[in-house]
Protein backbone atom coordinates (compact mmCIF):
# COMPACT_ATOMS: atom_id res chain seq x y z
CA UNK A 1 0.00 0.00 0.00
CA UNK A 2 2.69 2.94 1.01
CA UNK A 3 5.11 2.02 -2.41
CA UNK A 4 2.03 2.81 -4.41
CA UNK A 5 1.22 5.76 -2.89
CA UNK A 6 4.84 6.87 -3.03
CA UNK A 7 5.42 5.75 -6.95
CA UNK A 8 1.58 7.72 -7.40
CA UNK A 9 2.94 10.43 -5.95
CA UNK A 10 6.27 10.74 -7.66
CA UNK A 11 4.22 10.63 -11.04
CA UNK A 12 2.44 13.33 -9.41
CA UNK A 13 5.97 15.60 -9.10
CA UNK A 14 7.09 14.54 -12.56
CA UNK A 15 4.20 15.25 -14.21
CA UNK A 16 3.75 18.81 -12.31
CA UNK A 17 7.79 19.09 -13.40
CA UNK A 18 6.74 18.95 -16.88
CA UNK A 19 3.72 20.83 -17.12
CA UNK A 20 5.95 24.15 -15.64
CA UNK A 21 9.00 22.84 -17.83
CA UNK A 22 6.06 23.37 -20.61
CA UNK A 23 5.29 25.77 -19.57
CA UNK A 24 8.24 27.91 -18.80
CA UNK A 25 9.15 26.92 -22.50
CA UNK A 26 6.22 28.50 -23.86
CA UNK A 27 6.63 31.44 -21.80
CA UNK A 28 10.36 32.33 -22.04
CA UNK A 29 9.87 35.44 -23.39
CA UNK A 30 7.92 36.35 -20.29
CA UNK A 31 10.87 36.09 -17.67
CA UNK A 32 14.36 36.49 -17.56
CA UNK A 33 16.36 33.57 -18.91
CA UNK A 34 18.54 33.57 -15.56
CA UNK A 35 15.38 33.67 -13.66
CA UNK A 36 13.91 30.68 -15.87
CA UNK A 37 16.82 28.58 -15.13
CA UNK A 38 16.94 29.02 -11.54
CA UNK A 39 13.24 28.37 -11.21
CA UNK A 40 14.03 25.24 -13.54
CA UNK A 41 16.81 24.18 -11.79
CA UNK A 42 15.34 24.54 -8.41
CA UNK A 43 12.38 22.34 -9.74
CA UNK A 44 14.56 19.81 -10.98
CA UNK A 45 16.42 19.26 -7.66
CA UNK A 46 13.11 19.21 -5.96
CA UNK A 47 11.87 16.67 -7.90
CA UNK A 48 15.38 14.89 -7.52
CA UNK A 49 15.21 15.23 -4.14
CA UNK A 50 11.86 13.80 -3.71
CA UNK A 51 12.87 10.51 -5.93
CA UNK A 52 16.09 10.14 -4.05
CA UNK A 53 13.35 10.24 -1.06
CA UNK A 54 11.19 7.98 -2.80
CA UNK A 55 13.77 5.57 -3.38
CA UNK A 56 15.46 5.38 0.20
CA UNK A 57 11.68 4.91 1.61
CA UNK A 58 11.10 2.44 -0.83
CA UNK A 59 14.85 0.91 0.12
CA UNK A 60 13.88 1.18 4.16
CA UNK A 61 10.32 -0.65 3.53
CA UNK A 62 12.33 -3.06 1.63
CA UNK A 63 14.56 -3.88 4.14
CA UNK A 64 11.84 -3.51 6.48
CA UNK A 65 9.78 -6.51 4.93
CA UNK A 66 13.10 -8.51 4.16
CA UNK A 67 13.42 -8.11 7.98
CA UNK A 68 10.13 -9.34 8.75
CA UNK A 69 9.76 -11.85 6.29
CA UNK A 70 13.32 -13.38 8.06
CA UNK A 71 11.84 -13.13 11.63
CA UNK A 72 8.98 -14.41 9.42
CA UNK A 73 11.11 -18.02 8.81
CA UNK A 74 12.50 -17.78 12.13
CA UNK A 75 9.45 -17.83 13.75
CA UNK A 76 8.25 -21.04 11.65
CA UNK A 77 11.90 -22.84 12.13
CA UNK A 78 11.44 -22.38 15.40
CA UNK A 79 7.66 -23.59 15.35
CA UNK A 80 8.56 -26.83 12.89
CA UNK A 81 11.78 -27.60 15.60
CA UNK A 82 9.12 -27.65 18.94
CA UNK A 83 7.03 -29.39 17.12
CA UNK A 84 9.31 -31.99 16.11
CA UNK A 85 10.39 -31.88 19.57
CA UNK A 86 6.64 -32.11 20.67
CA UNK A 87 6.21 -35.24 18.38
CA UNK A 88 9.40 -36.97 19.62
CA UNK A 89 8.68 -36.59 23.10
CA UNK A 90 4.64 -37.66 22.34
CA UNK A 91 6.66 -40.63 20.86
CA UNK A 92 8.79 -41.03 24.02
CA UNK A 93 4.90 -40.60 25.92
CA UNK A 94 3.86 -43.84 23.45
CA UNK A 95 6.25 -45.78 24.29
CA UNK A 96 6.41 -45.06 27.96
CA UNK A 97 2.59 -45.71 28.32
CA UNK A 98 2.98 -49.11 26.29
CA UNK A 99 5.57 -50.24 28.67
CA UNK A 100 3.19 -49.60 31.70
CA UNK A 101 0.52 -51.16 30.21
CA UNK A 102 2.52 -53.93 29.92
CA UNK A 103 4.01 -54.27 32.84
CA UNK A 104 0.53 -53.47 34.54
CA UNK A 105 -0.83 -56.38 32.84
CA UNK A 106 1.68 -59.07 33.71
CA UNK A 107 1.27 -57.29 37.55
CA UNK A 108 -2.19 -58.14 36.96
CA UNK A 109 -1.49 -62.15 35.66
CA UNK A 110 1.27 -62.35 38.67
CA UNK A 111 -1.38 -61.68 41.15
CA UNK A 112 -4.57 -63.44 39.86
CA UNK A 113 -1.64 -66.66 39.52
CA UNK A 114 -0.52 -65.48 43.29
CA UNK A 115 -4.47 -65.24 44.10
CA UNK A 116 -4.95 -68.49 42.78
CA UNK A 117 -2.15 -70.23 44.53
CA UNK A 118 -2.50 -68.62 47.82
CA UNK A 119 -6.39 -70.07 47.32
CA UNK A 120 -5.40 -73.63 46.56
CA UNK A 121 -3.13 -73.55 49.77
CA UNK A 122 -5.99 -72.35 51.94
CA UNK A 123 -8.38 -74.81 50.52
CA UNK A 124 -5.64 -77.14 51.43
CA UNK A 125 -5.71 -76.55 55.02
CA UNK A 126 -9.32 -74.72 55.09
CA UNK A 127 -11.64 -76.99 56.89
CA UNK A 128 -14.07 -78.25 54.09
CA UNK A 129 -18.13 -78.72 54.44
CA UNK A 130 -19.20 -82.84 54.22
CA UNK A 131 -22.60 -84.67 54.10
CA UNK A 132 -22.42 -88.12 54.59
CA UNK A 133 -24.95 -90.83 55.63
CA UNK A 134 -27.05 -88.03 57.32
CA UNK A 135 -24.30 -86.63 59.28
CA UNK A 136 -22.91 -83.02 58.42
CA UNK A 137 -19.24 -81.96 59.55
CA UNK A 138 -16.15 -79.89 58.43
CA UNK A 139 -13.31 -82.00 57.57
CA UNK A 140 -9.44 -80.89 56.61
CA UNK A 141 -8.81 -81.80 52.67
CA UNK A 142 -6.14 -84.56 53.88
CA UNK A 143 -8.52 -85.97 56.58
CA UNK A 144 -11.20 -85.95 53.52
CA UNK A 145 -8.70 -87.86 50.82
CA UNK A 146 -7.41 -90.12 53.24
CA UNK A 147 -11.50 -91.51 53.57
CA UNK A 148 -11.85 -91.46 50.08
CA UNK A 149 -8.37 -93.28 49.48
CA UNK A 150 -9.19 -95.82 51.99
CA UNK A 151 -12.84 -96.50 50.50
CA UNK A 152 -11.64 -96.44 47.12
CA UNK A 153 -9.42 -99.16 48.09
CA UNK A 154 -12.76 -101.49 49.31
CA UNK A 155 -14.89 -100.71 46.37
CA UNK A 156 -11.44 -102.20 44.52
CA UNK A 157 -12.30 -105.18 46.03
CA UNK A 158 -8.92 -105.57 48.13
CA UNK A 159 -10.59 -106.06 51.61
CA UNK A 160 -7.26 -106.92 53.48
CA UNK A 161 -5.95 -103.13 52.34
CA UNK A 162 -9.02 -101.61 53.22
CA UNK A 163 -8.82 -102.58 56.40
CA UNK A 164 -5.39 -101.47 56.64
CA UNK A 165 -6.69 -98.23 55.35
CA UNK A 166 -9.68 -97.67 57.32
CA UNK A 167 -7.39 -98.53 61.02
CA UNK A 168 -5.15 -96.38 60.01
CA UNK A 169 -7.93 -93.40 58.96
CA UNK A 170 -9.46 -94.03 62.50
CA UNK A 171 -5.82 -93.95 64.20
CA UNK A 172 -4.94 -90.83 62.87
CA UNK A 173 -8.53 -88.82 62.74
CA UNK A 174 -9.57 -90.37 65.73
CA UNK A 175 -11.87 -86.94 66.28
CA UNK A 176 -13.06 -86.92 62.60
CA UNK A 177 -16.96 -86.46 61.39
CA UNK A 178 -15.92 -89.73 58.98
CA UNK A 179 -15.59 -91.91 62.03
CA UNK A 180 -19.09 -93.60 62.31
CA UNK A 181 -18.32 -94.40 58.27
CA UNK A 182 -15.12 -95.26 59.11
CA UNK A 183 -15.68 -98.00 61.38
CA UNK A 184 -19.24 -99.25 59.45
CA UNK A 185 -16.90 -100.06 56.25
CA UNK A 186 -13.98 -101.40 58.75
CA UNK A 187 -16.58 -103.86 60.02
CA UNK A 188 -18.05 -105.02 56.24
CA UNK A 189 -14.26 -105.36 55.32
CA UNK A 190 -13.50 -107.77 58.17
CA UNK A 191 -16.55 -109.45 57.67
CA UNK A 192 -16.23 -110.02 54.01
CA UNK A 193 -12.25 -111.38 55.49
CA UNK A 194 -13.87 -113.64 57.67
CA UNK A 195 -12.72 -111.55 60.54
CA UNK A 196 -16.93 -112.45 62.24
CA UNK A 197 -15.33 -111.39 65.75
CA UNK A 198 -13.56 -108.15 64.81
CA UNK A 199 -16.72 -107.06 62.67
CA UNK A 200 -18.88 -107.91 65.37
CA UNK A 201 -16.70 -105.69 67.81
CA UNK A 202 -16.83 -102.96 65.37
CA UNK A 203 -20.54 -103.16 64.72
CA UNK A 204 -21.06 -103.19 67.80
CA UNK A 205 -18.99 -100.21 68.80
CA UNK A 206 -21.03 -97.99 66.01
CA UNK A 207 -24.13 -98.76 67.17
CA UNK A 208 -23.26 -97.40 70.70
CA UNK A 209 -20.85 -94.73 69.64
CA UNK A 210 -23.17 -92.79 67.15
CA UNK A 211 -27.46 -94.35 67.31
CA UNK A 212 -28.69 -91.69 64.98
CA UNK A 213 -26.03 -92.72 62.48
CA UNK A 214 -27.99 -93.45 59.06
CA UNK A 215 -26.36 -96.94 58.30
CA UNK A 216 -27.41 -98.33 61.76
CA UNK A 217 -30.20 -100.52 60.75
CA UNK A 218 -27.43 -101.54 58.06
CA UNK A 219 -25.03 -102.38 61.38
CA UNK A 220 -27.41 -103.84 63.53
CA UNK A 221 -28.24 -106.28 60.61
CA UNK A 222 -24.22 -106.86 60.01
CA UNK A 223 -24.52 -107.83 63.62
CA UNK A 224 -26.81 -110.56 63.20
CA UNK A 225 -25.14 -112.13 60.04
CA UNK A 226 -21.73 -111.70 62.39
CA UNK A 227 -23.38 -113.76 65.11
CA UNK A 228 -25.01 -116.73 62.67
CA UNK A 229 -21.11 -116.95 61.48
CA UNK A 230 -20.44 -117.19 65.36
CA UNK A 231 -23.35 -119.84 65.84
CA UNK A 232 -25.00 -117.84 68.49
CA UNK A 233 -28.26 -117.90 67.05
CA UNK A 234 -29.73 -116.47 70.22
CA UNK A 235 -27.99 -113.70 70.25
CA UNK A 236 -29.20 -112.96 66.07
CA UNK A 237 -32.34 -113.19 66.85
CA UNK A 238 -32.57 -110.94 69.61
CA UNK A 239 -30.48 -108.58 66.94
CA UNK A 240 -33.22 -108.86 64.04
CA UNK A 241 -35.53 -108.51 66.40
CA UNK A 242 -34.36 -104.98 67.41
CA UNK A 243 -34.01 -104.35 64.14
CA UNK A 244 -37.79 -104.59 63.73
CA UNK A 245 -39.29 -102.57 66.65
CA UNK A 246 -36.49 -99.65 66.68
CA UNK A 247 -36.61 -99.68 62.66
CA UNK A 248 -39.38 -101.21 61.35
CA UNK A 249 -39.81 -99.46 57.66
CA UNK A 250 -36.39 -99.56 57.21
CA UNK A 251 -34.77 -102.40 54.34
CA UNK A 252 -32.88 -103.28 56.94
CA UNK A 253 -36.10 -104.45 58.63
CA UNK A 254 -37.54 -106.05 55.25
CA UNK A 255 -34.54 -108.37 55.83
CA UNK A 256 -34.82 -109.02 59.36
CA UNK A 257 -38.07 -110.30 59.12
CA UNK A 258 -37.16 -113.23 56.19
CA UNK A 259 -34.29 -114.32 58.37
CA UNK A 260 -36.17 -114.41 61.33
CA UNK A 261 -38.63 -116.37 59.39
CA UNK A 262 -35.77 -118.95 58.46
CA UNK A 263 -34.41 -119.52 62.33
CA UNK A 264 -37.79 -120.66 63.74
Amino acid sequence: MTSFSLTNAFKRWLLLAFVVIAAGSANAGIFEDEEARKAILDLRQKVESFRKESDQKLVDQAKQHSDEISQLRRSLLELQNQLEASNAEMAKLRGLNEQLRREYSDFQRQHLDASKSLDERIRKVEPIKVSMDGLEFLAEAAEKKSFETALAVFRKGDFAEAQTAFNDFLARNAQSGYVPAAIFWLGNAQFIGKDYKGALQNFRKLVAMAPTYQRIPEAQLAMANCQLELKDTRGAKKTLENILEQYPRSEAADAAKERLARLK
